[in-house]
């Protein structure tokens, strides 16, 4: 059966690379030309007070696996993301292909089929599972809609974790500034030459919490979270394709009822025969030759009537 793996790592995609270099060159590009410099806007002390301070209030918030994964949507983001109506289209092609199966040899024919080559992708497998035990449509649907909502409630936590850590960010780095004001109050003396640029290093702990809040925490969130809303829809053509195979839907209906979770111009409305093209041009050409020969028909019988009038 053809499947599409979730964990296989995507290569970087120009859009999101172009964008974060674009973002960040807009924003830093003005402190760096009046500074002249780029050491300007290195602190190691306001980097470990917000990045520090960021990653320790979601590990006191969250569970140590959701922060993981909310870390490593980070630079995925950046990444080319799974075509996602590429794999419903396999799905559903998959489906169409079980239900081919069931229409001639039952049950027991899939059963054979998924041991020689078994897919994947644990919801399918838990979906064929309920086919297999002979569920009813309605009970099928209720039991797998409830999975789908428990999955899409489990991967909106690490997107949870990416929103919460844009709010803490400014946060911190308003922190990493008071603590820095501080140490330079604490150390001023007669030379007020230096204060400027003591100044200066306290406040680029409010420019890390800002930036880092809005350039890598909330686009990592958004996307992860378009993520979470695509495999949602997969689940759902997942789920509307097993009860129709739990209720001996024929594959043309099938079809037709899938479709509807595709765009409108990836639908195929041909694909159930089960055909190649060849044999599909060819049923095309029988019926219209069937129905020219009907019509000369219906004209000869026409002009036989009007001559015995």
């Amino acid at each position: 059966m053809s499947t599409s793996s979730d964990t296989s790592v995507q290569p970087y995609a120009r859009g999101p690379v172009a964008g974060a270099v674009f973002g960040l060159t807009i924003v830093l590009s003005p402190i760096v030309f009046s500074a002249h410099g780029f050491l300007v806007l290195f602190s190691m002390a306001g980097l470990v007070i917000v990045l520090g301070g960021v990653i320790a209030a979601a590990f006191m918030s969250f569970q140590a696996d959701d922060v993981h994964r909310a870390l490593r949507a980070i630079p995925a983001m950046l990444r080319q993301p799974h075509a996602t109506q590429a794999d419903l289209r396999l799905d559903m092609k998959d489906i169409l292909q079980w239900a081919r199966v069931i229409k001639p040899h039952g049950l027991g024919g899939l059963r054979v089929s998924l041991d020689e080559k078994a897919t994947k992708n644990p919801f399918v497998n838990y979906g064929l599972n309920m086919v297999l035990s002979e569920y009813r449509p309605e009970d099928v649907r209720c039991m797998m809609e409830t999975a789908a909502d428990a999955s899409y409630d489990r991967d909106c936590i690490p997107v949870d974790v990416l929103r919460t850590m844009t709010s803490h960010a400014p946060a911190f780095g308003m922190v990493g500034t008071l603590v820095g004001m501080i140490v330079m109050l604490c150390e001023l003396n007669d030379n007020i030459a230096s204060t400027g640029a003591a100044l200066a290093v306290a406040f680029l702990s409010t420019l890390y919490g800002v930036v880092s809040a809005r350039m890598i925490y909330m686009p990592a969130a958004a996307r992860l979270q378009q993520v979470v809303d695509d495999r949602q829809r997969r689940h759902a053509l997942i789920t509307e394709g097993m009860v129709m195979l739990v209720g001996g839907e024929t594959p043309s209906h099938i079809q037709d009822r899938l479709n509807g979770f595709l765009r409108p111009e990836q639908h195929d409305y041909f694909d159930a025969i089960g055909g190649p093209a060849e044999t599909r041009i060819a049923f095309a050409n029988t019926d219209s030759k069937r129905r020219s020969e009907a019509a000369a028909r219906h004209r000869h019988s026409g002009l036989v009537g009007a001559t015995v009038a």
